[in-house]
């Protein structure tokens, strides 16, 4: 496995990698930023190769952002909205050339399994010395994500038929929702198959919770397109409930958190229990570009996991599955008053909510999705 996220902190690729070894697979992930002494479990061997350094000034600690006011901030603003596409593709760049030289003199995998497009010329140029099976597991529909910077149109367009020239290569395609299996089917990729980002059941039985929720939660990475700020705006009309907002915030990013309680990343078992202490969670995206309108992120997954209704964004691929299930309401993204409102209308009928989301349990699990990659490199096997 090839993934320039975090290992860590990825469950997509964790869940994967775990379920493989179930399988009777050995699987090795070659990732980045993997902590001292991390262990992903039996069966699973990990690797850290790590970027380039990022934009921030020589010296600034990292995770924080420079000074916000003055000329010499505009004059930083400006430059690194210009620069910040070319700093992606020389970062993703070094980390391939690394992971290649980490690779180099390895003996022959039978998969290569490449997770999302920064991974996926590596993984085809492996595939092809090795004489390996490709996959490409496509987390997000690629060069249609909403990314802070200037806008490159010119090399968006290059981008997405380089990326299904090497796509064309794999065995499968794996993605994360119909809506982005629709949009790669119509790039000429003929075997595109879901593994849904949800989360085991294993022992968690649906929790008892109390009548009326006591707050609503956003748990994820906090930073732009996100939706963050019509969650605070949410929170003054809501009192007496509680907002939270957990976990790792993005450099730079600066919003005002006036009302809400803002709390540092959680493990999955603290954000089941943050989500059933509060009991609403929320799954919010900006309608800002066609990724987020086919994703279906995982807080949607945990949220049901946790046996929580949620308030989601109304875009395409949430709408459906929200509505689908009764798991909550939706609401307008950007419209903190809609926000409100969704929130109130489930605090209404919480108890028809907590059942609709413990009947569809069952079917937006790991569980499910598992079988489905299970089956995926079962099939490689028998070609």
């Amino acid at each position: 496995m090839l993934v320039q996220s975090p290992v860590a902190g990825d469950s997509r690729v964790l869940r994967e990698a775990a379920t493989l070894v179930e399988a009777g697979h050995e699987v090795r992930i070659v990732g980045r930023d993997v902590p001292d002494g991390f262990v992903a479990g039996p069966g699973v061997t990990v690797e850290s190769v790590s970027r380039s350094r990022g934009m921030r000034p020589p010296g600034a600690p990292a995770g924080l952002a420079a000074a916000t006011s003055g000329p010499q901030a505009a004059v930083r603003r400006t430059g690194r909205w210009l620069l910040l596409p070319e700093h992606r593709e020389r970062t993703e760049r070094h980390w391939r050339r690394a992971a290649a030289a980490l690779l180099a003199d390895r003996p022959a995998f039978d998969v290569v399994h490449a997770h999302d497009y920064n991974t996926l010329e590596l993984g085809a140029e492996l595939a092809r010395r090795w004489s390996a099976r490709l996959i490409y597991d496509s987390h997000e529909l690629w060069f249609d994500r909403g990314l802070p910077g200037r806008p490159t149109p010119v090399s968006r367009r290059r981008g997405r038929r380089h990326e299904a020239r090497l796509a064309a290569e794999a065995k499968v395609v794996l993605t994360v929702s119909e809506g982005i299996a629709q949009r790669l089917r119509g790039r000429r990729l003929a075997d595109v198959r879901v593994v849904r980002n949800t989360f085991p059941l294993g022992d968690h039985d649906a929790p008892s919770l109390p009548d009326r929720p006591a707050g609503l939660a956003y748990a994820g990475r906090i930073g732009p397109g996100r939706d963050l700020e019509a969650v605070v705006g949410a929170a003054a009309l809501l009192k007496p409930l509680r907002t939270v907002l957990a976990g790792p915030a993005d450099p730079g990013y600066r919003f005002d958190p006036t009302g809400v309680e803002v709390m540092p990343p959680m493990s999955l078992s603290e954000v089941d229990k943050l989500y059933q202490e509060l009991g609403v969670a929320v799954v919010t995206l900006t309608d800002t570009c066609e990724n987020h309108r086919l994703a279906l992120p995982n807080k949607l997954f945990h949220a049901v996991r946790a046996g929580v209704p949620v308030v989601a964004a109304n875009l395409p691929e949430l709408h459906s599955v929200v509505l689908h299930h009764g798991l909550g309401r939706l609401y307008q993204p950007g419209s903190a008053s809609s926000l409100a409102t969704a929130v109130q209308a489930v605090a209404a009928d919480y108890a028809g909510y907590l059942e609709a989301v413990r009947k569809a349990r069952p079917a937006l699990a790991w569980e499910q999705d598992a079988r489905v990659l299970a089956d995926t490199y079962a099939d490689l096997e028998a070609a």
